[in-house]
Order: structure tokens, then C-alpha cells, then sequence
């Protein structure tokens, strides 16, 4: 008997050192999808707290745990709002991540633990001039009630889908309705996701504009001069053609999610890799392309204040969307990709934008023509994709089945959030949520629904 309790207490002990050597090789050597894990949760609670003002234990809860990787249910984070600093890890401790809020510039992840280098990005405060008392939207925010026949499709559960958090309908340059989820309103800003991608196409229009760009310029990375990648355009990049190599699956550690959440410069990350396939002859969706964009508009701008403050000068400020801002990475490069937050109203004021052409308050802010070119198909697409980073046809989608007209093209980011621009019918569709793809969900019923409440038989178009 003496001898089964000394070997159930040396198990026990064995098993305990192995417990605690297990805590410490986490601790001292996180696996690196623990860390891209905590990072995510840091960078998601960070900006939803200091840009969108939400409870950060609601944001961990259900913007991170409930919809995400088993895994993320055991992180927990920690909130200080003196200094602005998100840190996350598994169990509060183990891969720890940080996350820091910088004035005027959201928040960054900081992998490295240099918080020093990433707080030194701030952008000034640049007062944006005050809309007319009571003036309507898009001038103002003095909306209309909808239509009996609009209210009805906005009130469908099953057109707006799981995890709604806003809808937004133009007509005619003015909002014809609009829903929130619960929590939610017209003043909280919502992140795009890779809708920012077409923001990011929208500055560089105003780079081309004044001549500090050209779609057709290659040799566009010193460490591209060498080899093949030297023949990379700017069009091939715009078009999600490079050729570069980048995998951009979510739910592990691949390029997309080590580029977000593991890499302080994500733009050099991208830029290093390696040809894949023929530069223009494949279409490859990458984020990383869109964080190359980033750096090299900023970079043609030639000083980094000035580079830092061009998309609240160039675009923000004249189009009125108050609540944008792109955020930066840890080296000062917009996250072009991936992180933008603005109100419904705001991505409605960008997607009235584009369907005027680029133009606005009779300003041509986008060269004359851009956004037809944006939306000439990429040859390398097989006709889904835009050469200006907008979608022709939701990805996975069959909206010409579906009702939705023929000459729409869409914003679209993670998780459900679309932008339907519908020049035929002079409107604009904002869909915001948490919806994530494997319920199924797609925006062209809704969409589709709402082109024939404000097409009523026998009403005038």
C-alpha cells in the first residue's frame, strides 16, 4: 500500500511539474497562434474602446470571443485609459499582446513592445468646419422618416441578418432609411474591415490628381530592382494582380494574420515577398498589396506629417465624414488593408461619393473618370473584381440572380459589411455587422429588396 501512495505522489508531482513547465514555456515562448490570438483581441478591444466609446468586457465578449476562434475564449484583457494601452493574453497572461491608442490615429498593435516608437505617431487636432443648423444628410444629419414600403424591408430580420449593427439607404443623394442594431447607433463608428481598401484606392486618386503618382510606374521597392518584381505597376497592384506571394486565410497563422497582428512594419512584411506567379496574368486578393499601397502613397508624398494628416485633408474633411479614421501600424503606415472606422452615415457619404463620380459640393476630387476606371474589370479577375479595389459581384454571391441590378459594384469587408453602389438607380446600400461568412448570410436580397420598395409599381423611378 505504501508503495501505490509513492507512486501516486510521484505522478502527482511529475504531472505538476509538467503543469507548471507547460505554464512557463508559454509564457517564456508563446506559440505564435497564441500571440496572434492575443493580438487580435488587444487591437479589437483598443479601438472599439477609445473610437467607438464601447464597454471593452461587451467587445472581448462579443465582437472576439463569441463569433471567433475556440481559443480567443480564453483570452482576457486589461483596459488602462490613462495611457490608452489594450494588453491581451490567454488566460490574461500567457502570449501577451498590446494594443495602444495615438491621437487622431486609432490604435496599433505593438508586437514588438515598443510602445515608445508606436506612441510617437500622433496626428493634431484638425477641427472639421460645422455642418448648417438642421441641415439634412449628406450636409447635415437631419434625416427623413422611410417610406411604409422602405420601413417594411429595413424591419425583415432575414434581409438585414444576423448580427446587424446598421443599415443605411440613399436615394437621390439623400438617406431614404436607416436601422441599428441594439447598442448601436448613427454616432458609432464600425470598422470596414477591407472596405478600407477602396477608401485607400480613393487617396490614391487624389495623388494621381495632382500628378505625385502614376498607375503605370514600376521599379516601385528598392529591394524590387533586382529581379522580377521590378516590373510591378501600380495598376497591378490596385488590380490584385502583383504576382507577390501572400496568403491571406484567416483562422490561423498564415501571412494575413502574422502581417495584422505579429509584424510592427507591415508593409516591409508584404514588400519581401517573393514573385508567386506572372506579374498582371493572376488575381491574388491580398491585404498585404493593400498595405504596399499605404506605403507607397505616403511615401510620394515625401514628408510623414504631411502623409500622416492627407487622408483627413484630401477626402475626410471635404466629404464631411467627421467620425473616419484610418488607423496606422506600429512604423506609421495607414493599415490601408483593413482599418478603417466611420459611422453607417460616413461610409454612405463615401459611397455617395463614388457614385458621383468623385465628385462633391461640385469639387472634382478624384481625377475626372477614376471611378469608371476603378470599376472596369481587372483582366485577371474573370470579371469579379475592379481594377480600383472594388468588388463587382459579391464575393460568393449571385446577385444578377438575385434582383440585384447589373451595374452594382460593392465595398465589402469581413464579417458582413458591404457597401452596394447602384448607379442606375442613383442609391447607395450601407450594411454593417457581426456576420460572420459561415452563417451564410449575403447582402443581395436585401439589397435587392430595397431597389423595388423605392421602385413601386406604377410609382415613377
Amino acid at each position: 500500500m505504501r508503495l501505490i501512495f509513492r507512486l501516486l505522489r510521484t505522478l502527482v508531482l511529475l504531472l505538476l511539474v509538467a503543469i507548471v513547465g507547460l505554464f512557463a514555456w508559454l509564457y517564456a515562448a508563446p506559440p505564435e497562434l497564441i500571440r496572434v490570438g492575443s493580438g487580435y483581441a488587444a487591437k479589437i478591444v483598443c479601438s472599439n474602446v477609445f473610437l467607438a466609446g464601447r464597454d471593452p468586457q461587451q467587445v472581448l465578449e462579443v465582437d472576439v470571443q463569441a463569433p471567433g476562434h475556440p481559443l480567443l475564449k480564453l483570452m482576457r484583457v486589461s483596459v488602462d485609459r490613462d495611457e490608452k494601452v489594450v494588453r491581451a493574453g490567454l488566460l490574461g497572461f500567457l502570449g501577451e499582446s498590446v494594443a495602444v491608442a495615438r491621437g487622431g490615429l486609432g490604435c496599433a498593435n505593438v508586437p514588438d513592445g515598443d510602445l515608445a516608437r508606436a506612441s510617437a505617431a500622433q496626428l493634431p487636432d484638425m477641427p472639421m468646419p460645422s455642418p448648417p443648423p438642421d441641415a439634412a444628410w449628406p450636409e447635415g444629419e437631419r434625416v427623413e422618416p422611410a417610406t411604409a414600403e422602405v420601413a417594411a424591408v429595413l424591419a425583415d430580420d432575414n434581409l438585414a441578418g444576423e448580427g446587424l449593427r446598421a443599415i443605411v439607404v440613399v436615394r437621390d443623394g439623400r438617406i431614404a432609411g436607416e436601422r441599428y442594431g441594439e447598442g448601436f447607433s448613427a454616432d458609432t463608428p464600425l470598422l470596414g474591415w477591407s472596405m478600407s481598401k477602396t477608401v485607400n484606392a480613393a487617396i490614391i486618386g487624389t495623388l494621381l490628381r495632382d500628378g505625385r503618382m502614376s498607375l503605370e510606374k514600376g521599379r516601385l521597392l528598392p529591394g524590387w530592382e533586382a529581379d522580377g518584381r521590378a516590373a510591378i505597376t501600380l495598376a497591378d497592384l490596385m488590380a490584385m494582380s502583383s504576382g507577390l506571394e501572400f496568403n491571406e486565410d484567416y483562422g490561423d497563422v498564415t501571412d494575413v494574420t502574422r502581417m495584422l497582428y505579429l509584424e510592427p512594419d507591415m508593409a516591409g512584411f508584404a514588400g519581401a515577398k517573393p514573385l508567386a506567379a506572372p506579374v498582371g496574368e493572376v488575381f491574388s486578393y491580398s491585404s498585404g498589396t493593400a498595405v504596399l499601397l499605404s506605403r507607397l502613397w505616403q511615401e510620394a508624398l515625401g514628408d510623414a506629417g504631411e502623409a500622416l494628416q492627407w487622408p483627413r485633408r484630401a477626402l475626410f474633411s471635404p466629404l464631411g465624414m467627421d467620425s473616419a479614421v484610418i488607423e496606422a501600424d506600429e512604423s506609421g503606415t495607414f493599415v490601408g488593408s483593413s482599418y478603417i472606422y466611420a459611422t453607417a452615415r460616413d461610409w454612405a457619404r463615401l459611397g455617395q461619393f463614388l457614385l458621383q463620380g468623385g465628385v462633391w459640393s461640385g469639387e472634382q476630387i478624384l481625377p475626372p473618370g477614376f471611378v469608371s476606371w476603378m470599376r472596369e474589370p481587372a483582366p485577371a479577375s474573370d470579371g469579379v473584381y475592379g481594377r480600383g479595389q472594388v468588388w463587382l459581384e459579391v464575393p460568393g454571391g449571385n446577385g444578377s440572380r438575385m434582383g440585384v441590378p447589373a451595374d452594382t459594384f460593392w465595398l465589402k469587408g469581413h464579417d458582413g459589411q458591404t457597401v452596394a453602389v447602384i448607379p442606375s438607380q442613383r442609391m447607395v446600400v450601407v450594411r454593417m455587422g457581426l456576420t460572420p461568412k459561415k452563417l451564410g448570410y449575403g447582402p443581395e436580397l436585401l439589397v435587392s429588396a430595397l431597389v423595388a420598395a423605392l421602385n413601386p409599381p406604377g410609382g415613377q423611378e
